[in-house]
């Protein structure tokens, strides 16, 4: 799994092009970064940065999906949006002005494992499934009174659910808990049809027509995709037709929504994300939704980072984080005898070394990289154990 999250720039109280201002992101970032695939650089805090038609976006590395990932996930993200708004800081200071990130858009992004594709699943009807299921336990999670949709995107290797960037860390914690929890159990199921939202006991909207995402392929649920704007209507009055005749609020609809997929948010966070997912649906902890007005938190976003540190300490640095912070230090590795240096990010998981002697160019994924590293601690290990 990976996130993402895209910024405006505010220059002065005027929104600017990061293109036009610093024109690539190395004039941004002091600290010289690995170049990736495209536009787009290593950040020295984990992820990537690149400008993307007019916004600021970072990306956290690659993370496997296992007990923890979604704290793990969350986390590197924050680390990206403070890194780039500690540099933008002191590039203001230099420049005698106030500049501001100003929230956008978040993307949850989770691959698809070929291993369990067939005509009838694949990532095109996950999506269409999911873009189904989504929207009403992500709006309450994630979005604010101004937000206007929200989005998923089947890409040839993976799914992406968009929404508004969202400025409260434990919120988006428990979006991508609930995301993640979602897609990893309907990994599981037989097919993908829309009839598998009987088949789990899900309220399913009418009436409910989705529209086609703003960029590339996927679907988007809008204001007009349903009776009335859900976003800026009263998340807990029971004004909603359901397919089975009854009239539930928002508020009861996210709920019953995150009964099938409890096992595997719990198992992807913990039980106290889920306990907030729970209560955010209850009523017992704030959407923003609850806020009659988008919170200011989006217009300066990375200014505070507030959220209980101390749970997100739990979770070390996953194999594929040690991993991707050594290839940002260049650090060389030796196999076979032969030395390699680092070159350059190619897509999120695989990265392009030269041998120093020959230059000779060699592509290694994060997995080999992290069996290497495994094998390593294992021979220095039984070092340590043989005696002299």
């Amino acid at each position: 799994m990976g996130l993402e999250a895209e910024f405006q720039l505010i220059v002065d109280g005027v929104r600017q092009r990061p293109e036009e201002i610093f024109g690539s992101p190395t004039q941004l970032v002091r600290r010289k970064m690995i170049p990736r695939t495209g536009r787009s650089f290593q950040l020295p805090a984990g992820g990537a940065i690149y400008f993307d038609t007019g916004v600021i976006e970072v990306a956290t590395p690659i993370v496997e999906l296992e007990p923890g990932c979604c704290y793990r996930a969350t986390r590197l993200l924050w680390e990206q949006i403070r890194y780039v708004r500690q540099e933008l800081d002191r590039w203001s200071l230099r420049h005698k002005c106030d500049c501001r990130l100003q929230g956008f858009s978040a993307h949850y992004n989770f691959s698809f494992p070929t291993n369990r594709k067939s005509r009838k699943r694949n990532s095109t009807t996950l999506g269409f499934l999911l873009a189904h299921i989504l929207p009403v336990p992500v709006m309450l999670l994630a979005t604010n009174r101004k937000s206007s949709a929200i989005g998923v995107r089947p890409r040839r290797t993976r799914l992406e659910v968009t929404t508004d960037f969202t400025p409260d860390a434990a919120l988006m914690l428990a979006t991508s808990a609930f995301v993640a929890g979602t897609v990893e159990t309907m990994l599981q199921w037989s097919d993908y049809g829309l009839r598998q939202i009987a088949a789990h006991d899900l309220p399913r909207l009418m009436p409910f027509r989705l529209r086609k995402h703003s960029s590339r392929r996927g679907w988007r649920m809008l204001s007009r995709s349903v009776a009335q704007n859900p976003f800026t209507a009263d998340i807990n009055a029971p004004i909603w037709s359901l397919r089975d005749r009854r009239s539930l609020s928002l508020r009861e609809i996210a709920a019953e929504t995150v009964r099938p997929f409890e096992h595997e948010i719990r198992r992807l966070s913990d039980a106290t994300t889920l306990e907030h997912i729970k209560a955010v649906f209850r009523g017992d902890a704030r959407s923003l939704l609850d806020f009659n007005e988008r919170p200011d938190a989006y217009e300066d976003a990375g200014r505070t980072i507030d959220w209980n540190r101390r749970r997100v300490r739990r979770w070390s640095r996953s194999a594929y984080e040690r991993v991707i912070h050594r290839v940002i230090e260049r650090k060389a590795i030796q196999i076979g005898g032969k030395r390699y240096t680092v070159q350059r990010m190619q897509g999120w998981y695989e990265v392009v070394f030269r041998e120093t002697k020959t230059g000779r160019r060699r592509v290694l994924n994060l997995d080999e990289l992290v069996g290497l590293t495994k094998g390593k601690r294992a021979a220095a290990a039984r070092k340590r154990r043989t005696p002299a």
